[in-house]
């Protein structure tokens, strides 16, 4: 029991010193005063205020969202600008120029290139002696032309013949001379009106075909912009599925004049696509269906077989009623060797020569005429939407060797 006693004295002893020793401790440092209980802050001082707020500010009674009254339907309300993407708007129609007078509205583009056929023409047969030279030089300028080997002798021995009966060459003979047999190898029998009228109770189909490179696709769109001008309803056929952006290209030509084109998923079959379009024509009750193929290389026999059968698929409508094979004037003679072979696989009944603006090559015209037989219908004399005219022999000889 002692032994208990002592152990609690001597542990009640050595709690005292230990805190004795703290409190020892805690005097020799400084503690920092203690903040106060509420922090004093010193407003701004407050700027004047006139009328009611001159007076003392104090709080209001706050309401609640459900206390707080909404304006009724008819109340005027703020508009707030919507930050929503805007739907893209529908494309203008535009309104196509008329074809009537077409060519004659644009012969100056073709009088730039009376300097090398025509007016180069004019300029040998004004010659005081007409030689064997001159002859020559005759025949040169219409080859360079290109005008073809058999047109030229045909041409340049007829003129021969007038030139030394008449005897006299006044500038004014000269030109009715030339006109006069331009005009004479060019064709006046032909007839060169593109179809748009079906013998059975359908649109109409257009096949467009041609190479690479020769602006099929812009003239298909050229075409419906004509046809729309003469009062046509037209629906678009984007059957070239192999080049890139062809079906957007086609579209757009149609989305401007009110056109719906039928198109398919890009590398599909062209021959089915085809045949939805002239099945859409018929359901539309439209006018017209104009059919742009693939631009084809002619030197590809299963590309070109490919085309034969898209004719052949389309026809179970109905009849083609027009094929139209579109050349470029500035390929000369390999623009003849594409037409005979698209000549084989398909029935040709017209043709599109395009980029006959400010070059030389006018001759093609009769060269092409000649080797297919079928009559040059259309003419494109520029970069523009209007651009693509009917072909008239006579607006265009005037046009070659001026006024």
């Amino acid at each position: 029991m002692e032994t208990v006693i002592l152990v609690v004295v001597i542990a009640l002893v050595a709690v005292v010193a230990i805190g004795g020793l703290v409190v020892g401790s805690r005097r020799k440092k400084k503690l920092p005063p203690a903040p106060p209980s509420t922090p004093t802050i010193t407003a701004p001082p407050a700027e004047p205020h006139v009328g009611d707020e001159a007076e003392e500010p104090h709080d209001e009674p706050r309401r609640t969202i459900e206390e707080v009254g909404l304006p009724d339907s008819g109340a005027t309300t703020v508009a707030v600008e919507d930050t929503a993407v805007a739907e893209p708007l529908a494309p203008a129609i535009e309104i196509p120029e008329p074809t009537a007078g077409r060519l004659v509205r644009l012969r100056a583009r073709l009088a730039r290139s009376q300097s090398s056929l025509g007016k180069g023409l004019l300029t040998l047969l004004s010659r005081e002696h007409l030689d064997e030279d001159t002859w020559e030089e005759v025949e040169d300028t219409l080859l360079t032309a290109d005008v073809g080997v058999a047109p030229t002798q045909e041409l340049v021995e007829r003129l021969r013949e007038r030139v030394r009966v008449l005897g006299t060459r006044t500038p004014d003979e000269l030109r009715a001379l030339l006109k006069d047999e331009l005009v004479q190898l060019l064709g006046t029998d032909f007839d060169r009106a593109v179809k748009t009228e079906s013998v059975l109770d359908t649109p109409a189909v257009v096949l467009v075909v041609g190479v690479n490179g020769t602006g099929k696709t812009t003239t298909t769109g050229k075409l419906a912009r004509v046809l729309v001008a003469d009062g046509r309803s037209v629906v678009l056929g984007a059957a070239d599925t192999f080049r890139a952006a062809a079906a957007d290209q086609l579209q757009t030509w149609g989305e401007r004049v009110g056109a719906r084109t039928v198109r398919g998923p890009e590398g599909g079959d062209p021959a089915s696509i085809a045949f939805d379009a002239v099945k859409e024509g018929i359901a539309e009750s439209a006018d017209v269906v104009l059919i742009d193929t693939a631009g084809r290389l002619h030197t590809k026999t299963g590309l070109m077989d490919e085309l034969g059968k898209v004719k052949r698929v389309v026809e179970k409508h109905g009849p083609l009623d027009e094929v139209l094979l579109v050349l470029d004037a500035t390929t000369g003679q390999n623009g003849l060797v594409q037409a005979r072979v698209f000549a084989e696989v398909v029935d040709i009944t017209g043709i599109v020569l395009t980029k006959l603006d400010g070059t030389a090559k006018g001759g093609i015209v009769i060269a092409v005429q000649r080797e297919l037989g079928v009559p040059v219908k259309l003419v494109g004399l520029g970069e523009g939407a209007d651009d693509l005219a009917p072909f008239e022999p006579e607006a265009f000889v005037d046009a070659l060797i001026g006024d």
